[in-house]
């Protein structure tokens, strides 16, 4: 049988695996994680030492040593090591691989079944693994580049412990670059080849936090190489040109940049946000998503202030849509820096989280008789609606009346801020909460 690394059984010599893959660590010692991952007291320990071993969520950006971690965990646990792709598999893989976990926990080994991108699996083909999760026929690691909370059934990420990866730090980087122009065995070693530091800065600036995109870099730059050459920056450039195309296309979620993107809108400056704003266009993600975005932040931290804004984001949704790329991308551009001079107001967002927070942890009195629809007989007669008061009927079209229910009558959620239009719903709510207080029930004059 063919091999990864050797050759098929007719002898002929096998396409080398690349280089990410052949530096793949072998050892936790070669792990470059982070220290609460590589320290004694870190999770390989810990998971090795259970019995059973813990089924897993690895959460992480793109190469940041998921999978391999997954596989150090099934080396030293003693577990056998299946790996599959939510991507790529199938009923009939899944049924393969967990009759073969069948055989192996009845001859006394564990299954250490490592299931990659386990948030493109719909809730069906999660739900399938709990069964085997519980009886301990496999131990589960998945790995997902998403925010498990969402992309996880409840059931699942309940049986499981969420382990957060960082993108790898500069250093790190630098010191998988360095391992793999010096290792002869796996990596470029044999070559003798060299790296600028200028160079292997901008290696490193360029994968942000990506082992997998360094390697892939380097190697590139390397193969336009002789032996015993110096990699300069115009290598990695070339290499980075080279590799763009492939990126645009596959179009993973940089985090670190939706963040800087919102927090410089957040922060009033338009010119922090539009650069953002092309950094993510250009590395491949859709506009679309950037949208998303940004009318979250229209309600979160626009809000009242300016309710133009959210009116700005749809239009600039439905201009991209009838305009396409490029051309679409300048009217979601002018939202962006019109969301980022728009004044500023996190009122209603307090309200939001304040509520939720009552309904989710406090008590849930009835509604109130008055407000309850009586559509039959019988609810008239009990009383329902009975005492309902409509507010038309009242000078002002109000009259004063409860709407909370018993127990948390006074509560207030929504207060607004002294910022452009909030400073009118402010006046308006004093009016109101003023007439409320003296009992209004004056009637309205025909």
């Amino acid at each position: 049988m063919d091999t990864l690394f050797g050759g098929g059984e007719d002898g002929k010599a096998r396409v080398p695996a690349p280089l990410a893959e052949r530096m793949r660590p072998r050892s936790l010692e070669e792990f470059l994680g982070p220290e609460e991952l590589t320290g004694p007291e870190g999770l390989p320990a810990r998971f090795a030492a259970s019995d059973p071993p813990p089924s897993l969520i690895l959460w992480g950006p793109p190469g940041s040593g998921k999978t391999s971690l997954a596989r150090l965990l099934a080396g030293m646990s003693g577990c056998a090591f299946e790996r599959m792709s939510a991507v790529l598999a199938g009923v009939a893989d899944v049924r393969r691989i967990i009759s073969a976990a069948r055989r192996r926990r009845d001859a006394g080994k564990r299954t250490l079944l490592f299931v990659d991108e386990i948030h493109r699996f719909n809730k069906a083909q999660q739900d399938a693994f709990l069964p085997h999760v519980e009886d301990g026929t496999i131990v589960l690691v998945g790995a997902t580049t998403e925010n498990p909370s969402f992309e996880v059934i409840p059931a699942l990420l309940s049986r499981c412990r969420v382990v957060r990866l960082p993108a790898l730090t500069r250093e790190r980087l630098a010191e998988i670059a360095r391992r793999a122009l010096e290792d002869e065995e796996r990596g470029l070693g044999g070559r003798r080849l060299s790296l600028e530091e200028d160079a292997l800065e901008l290696l490193c600036t360029l994968s942000d936090g990506d082992a997998r995109a360094l390697l892939n870099m380097l190697e590139l730059a390397a193969s336009a190489l002789p032996d015993g050459s110096v990699i300069t920056k115009d290598e990695i450039r070339r290499a980075v040109q080279e590799r763009t195309i492939y990126h645009d296309k596959s179009g993973d979620a940089h985090y670190n940049l939706i963040s800087a993107f919102h927090k410089s809108m957040r922060g009033s400056d338009p010119d922090a946000a539009l650069h953002y704003f092309w950094r993510m266009v250009l590395g491949g993600d859709s506009p679309l998503y950037i949208l998303r975005r940004m009318f979250n932040f229209a309600a979160e931290d626009v809000g009242n202030a300016d309710p133009q804004a959210l009116v700005m984001v749809a239009s600039a949704l439905s201009a991209y849509r009838l305009m396409g790329d490029p051309e679409g991308l300048l009217p979601v551009a002018q939202a962006v820096v019109y969301l980022a001079c728009a004044p500023k107001s996190n009122a209603v967002y307090r309200a939001f989280k304040a509520a939720r927070k009552d309904v989710e942890e406090g008590e849930l009195p009835p509604v109130p008789d008055h407000l309850v629809n009586a559509p039959t007989r019988t609810m008239r007669e009990l009383g329902f609606g009975a005492e309902y008061r409509y507010p038309h009927d009242y000078r002002y079209s109000y009259v004063a009346q409860e709407y909370l229910p018993q127990g948390l009558r006074g509560r207030r959620y929504y207060e607004p801020e002294e910022v452009r239009f909030e400073r009118e719903l402010k006046k308006r709510l004093a009016f109101w909460r003023n007439l409320k207080k003296k009992g209004h029930d004056e009637p309205k004059r025909e």
